[in-house]
């Protein structure tokens, strides 16, 4: 009688890899139709955390993707936001800068990068700070 190990099984079911970065931007925003101190200027130090996924690693390095590609993506993406007053950014001024649509606007710019890549953006988290995060992600 011989004895299985993990690595001796195939898969019963489809696997995922997921690999995730972060990254951080300052900038100001005023919060319209707010009724608080935040509809004021100010501004924050925001964490952004970009979780990725794909099913295949590559043959040579056996990676779905190098860190180092994905924290690329995500620094151009954040580069048009850094030391921005946010409601100034085309896309902020029909929408409220929140940390919603911060990270939906992250994911979506996000996704048109990622066309063609073997790891596709799976979900963002932004975080106003420590405490506060909002997550954007899309189901199928």
């Amino acid at each position: 009688m011989t004895t299985k190990t993990a690595s001796d099984r195939q898969p019963m079911r489809r696997g995922l890899f997921r690999l995730t970065v972060t990254d951080d931007f300052s900038s100001a925003h005023c919060l319209r139709n707010y009724k608080g101190p935040c509809e004021a200027l100010h501004g924050h130090n925001f964490v952004v955390e970009a979780v990725f996924e794909g099913d295949r690693l590559t043959q040579d390095t056996e990676m779905l993707m190098d860190f180092k590609e994905l924290k690329g993506f995500l620094k151009q993406v954040l580069d048009k936001l850094d030391h921005t007053h946010l409601n100034n950014v085309p896309y902020f001024q029909r929408r409220n800068p929140t940390a919603e649509n911060l990270a939906r606007y992250i994911y979506w710019e996000l996704g048109r990068l990622l066309e063609g890549q073997p790891a596709q953006v799976h979900e963002v988290s932004v975080f106003e700070k420590a405490t506060s995060k909002a997550t954007y992600f899309e189901v199928p």
